[in-house]
């Protein structure tokens, strides 16, 4: 059996921090997380774990381990082949399948949808979703819609050496109910065949819940005190000890880092609202609601099990993974995420002070520590963007809730100059490498890295023995 930790990464859409009972939901909620709670006393239960606003720019940073703004993937792709990862960048899948792992990807990708942009395109094994998100399933619902005219959505299945082909299985409501127990039945026969064939191996699982339309399959419909909200809830918990359970069967549990983890924060949709729970905001906003998520992390005999509301970016996690497993991160691009094994391990705290928070184009706040510097306010995604006059410092340790602009008896214009320094060596690190656009063509090399790329390939991954 193959001594290299195996990585499993259930990735959650659209999970507000209020929903699970480890962080306050639960049966608040109208649905005991009895497994998710219990996997979280096994794990390091991180409570101030920083997403993006989005599911696209998440799922870029985590992939590339670099501010979305950088990769072009800052804003939701909402349909066609409208950009994605370039092939210039490096995944988190390519360093681990030239390492020799065996990779598979499982669900909602969303940061590519055409030839060149698919995860099978950046170091997957397979892949077997939709091209990018399960709203989708409703267009056909719309009176107005012409499937003919409109076009219709797909599954797609691909594997590295045969490519992407369209199945003939429509995104309908029925098919997003069911296609999380296909994602189990591949995710374990995929891990199977990498312990039979001796190889390490990450799984990147996408759940397609909390994203709406909530639906679930039969045997959860009735089962909790929530509706379909709180069904879906129960068959979140099912489905990931369904993962665990593999794991222990295959006698591979002690040896696998497990992070469960969402993409950013809840509905804001009543169709299938969520709960930011003591934060507020929703997705698609800058308040801490919709860029804070839930984050387990468990690794035996390597992470103690605990709780820590050190500032973790999802950006750390593709660093620390990769040096967790002997591999070094790309050294031919600028990296923004942070070795966290320390903090991980045991350390008091986090190798992070601060982050940056962009919505679409736009820096809407940094944070640092406790402290969150706004310069524009957006609690909902319906909510109209506010721009301040007056730059809003919080102290989120008192106000979570973003709701005063001026602490009375402290004015804390000094926390605006470690805001400053954070902006200063990000604009300072665009001089040394542009920008991606986003819609960039597949080909797209930043300026300062195209001579290097052609004359020097990409660094090799390598293990350390």
């Amino acid at each position: 059996m193959s001594s290299q930790p195996n990585i499993v990464y259930f990735h959650v859409d659209n999970l507000g921090l209020g929903e699970l009972g480890c962080f306050g939901g639960g049966i608040m909620r109208g649905a005991d997380t009895v497994n998710i709670d219990r996997f979280a006393s096994e794990s390091l239960k991180l409570s101030h774990f920083v997403v993006e606003p989005q599911c696209t720019p998440t799922r870029s940073a985590l992939m590339t381990g670099r501010y979305p703004i950088r990769s072009g993937n800052h804003t939701i792709a909402l349909g066609g082949n409208d950009g994605g990862l370039v092939a210039w960048e490096r995944t988190i899948g390519d360093v681990l399948s030239d390492a020799g792992y065996a990779t598979a990807c499982y669900g909602k990708w969303h940061i590519g949808a055409e030839d060149g942009r698919w995860p099978t395109d950046h170091g997957f094994d397979e892949w077997y979703g939709p091209a990018r998100t399960y709203d989708e399933c409703l267009w056909p619902d719309d009176p107005w819609y012409d499937g003919e005219r409109d076009g219709y959505s797909y599954m797609y299945d691909g594997t590295k050496d045969g490519g992407v082909i369209t199945t003939d299985q429509q995104l309908t409501v029925k098919l997003k109910a069911e296609v999380d127990g296909e994602y189990d039945r591949r995710a374990k026969r995929f891990m199977r065949q990498a312990v039979a064939d001796d190889k390490p191996f990450f799984l990147y699982h996408n759940h397609s819940l909390m994203h709406f339309p909530i639906v679930t399959r039969d045997e959860f419909a009735g089962k909790s005190t929530n509706g379909e909200w709180g069904d879906a809830l129960l068959m979140l918990d099912h489905d990931f000890q369904s993962i665990l359970d593999e794991l222990t069967e295959l006698g591979v549990a002690d040896n696998t880092i497990v992070v469960f983890a969402g993409d950013n924060g809840p509905e804001d949709h009543l169709l299938g609202r969520g709960t930011a729970g003591f934060f507020d905001g929703s997705y698609f906003s800058s308040a801490e609601g919709g860029i804070r998520t839930p984050c387990l992390i468990r690794y035996p005999g390597q992470v103690p099990a605990r709780e820590s509301n050190e500032m973790v970016h999802v950006t750390d996690m593709f660093t620390t993974l990769l040096r967790w497993v002997g591999c070094e991160t790309p050294a031919d691009r600028i990296i923004d995420g942070l070795d966290q094994r320390a903090f991980f391990e045991g350390a008091p705290e986090s190798a992070r002070e601060g982050s940056m928070v962009w919505l679409n184009e736009e820096l809407h706040a940094v944070k640092w520590l406790q402290f969150k510097v706004s310069f524009k306010r957006q609690q909902h995604f319906h909510d109209p963007e506010i721009p301040l006059g007056f730059a809003r410092i919080i102290n989120l340790l008192e106000d979570p809730k973003e709701r005063e602009a001026v602490n009375q008896k402290h004015v804390r214009w000094w926390v605006m100059q470690h805001a400053r320094r954070i902006i200063r060596q990000f604009e300072e690190s665009v001089s040394q490498e542009e920008l991606i656009p986003a819609g960039a063509p597949v080909d797209f090399i930043p300026a300062q890295r195209r001579l290097e790329y052609h004359v020097t390939p990409p660094r090799e991954s390598v293990i350390t023995v």
